[in-house]
């Protein structure tokens, strides 16, 4: 990435000087988690991502259709490496059909350029809750119940290397614990095989913005966290 453009995306975080660190985190994995299995014929791919994008869009699993206006499945490429999950879509999600819009999806896009990510190209963004709970109340357990079959599904199909959960709500869910936020963040987690990190909503870095500097020590972990899992998934493939 060019510096200038690196600067912007760091000054949109509230970040003055960004140095590259090249050691590892202590807290990163020492181990390599398994392979992913074999990726699914490319027809057979876009037909499951289609069945399931119809579903989200069609559910009545639990009394969120009601309310919503539309289910909101995900954005971005079919199969990435790095997998966003926050916690439900709100108003502006609702009405577009796409997670993390407007003034928290436009610091989210910043936070994750600035670690090489965009969602039109490398990165996929979704929510735990498919649907708008109104008021953008928390999810009830059941809603989140009714919902996480159809984020397995989405992980099956994208075979994301890394998930980043943004937002102690969507951390919780996923891990099943009511552990805060600040106990969650600086190690590697896990959703099935999948490494997880955990960092602050964008939403939350809105009205906290001396956050920002804690959120991009957060998205460098993450980075360092797929780097090493990179080169350890290299290092085992040579002969």
């Amino acid at each position: 990435m060019q510096p200038q453009r690196r600067q912007q995306y760091l000054d949109a975080i509230g970040i003055d000087l960004w140095v590259p660190r090249a050691a590892a985190p202590a807290a990163a994995p020492a181990a390599v988690p398994p392979a992913a299995p074999a990726a699914p014929a490319a027809a057979d791919t876009a037909a499951r991502w289609e069945a399931l994008r119809t579903e989200v869009l069609s559910c009545t699993r639990c009394p969120l259709h009601l309310t919503r206006t539309q289910g909101v499945l995900g954005v971005g490429p079919r199969r990435c490496d790095w997998l966003v999950i926050g916690e439900a879509p709100g108003a502006e999600e609702d009405r577009r059909g796409e997670p993390f819009v407007g003034a928290a999806g436009q610091l989210l896009d910043a936070m994750l350029r600035a670690i090489g990510l965009d969602r039109a190209s490398n990165v996929y963004i979704a929510n735990v809750l498919k649907s708008r709970p109104p008021g953008n109340r928390d999810p009830k357990p059941e809603e989140v119940s009714a919902c996480l079959p159809y984020l397995t599904r989405q992980i099956e199909l994208l075979q994301p290397k890394i998930m980043l959960a943004v937002g102690r709500i969507a951390a919780q869910n996923l891990l099943a614990t009511d552990a805060p936020l600040g106990r969650l963040r600086g190690q590697v987690h896990r959703f099935g095989a999948t490494p997880l990190v955990v960092t602050y909503h964008p939403a939350y870095l809105l009205r906290t913005p001396a956050d920002k500097r804690k959120a991009w020590e957060d998205l460098k972990f993450a980075r360092t966290v797929y780097q090493q899992l990179q080169a350890a998934a290299t290092d085992g493939h040579r002969p």
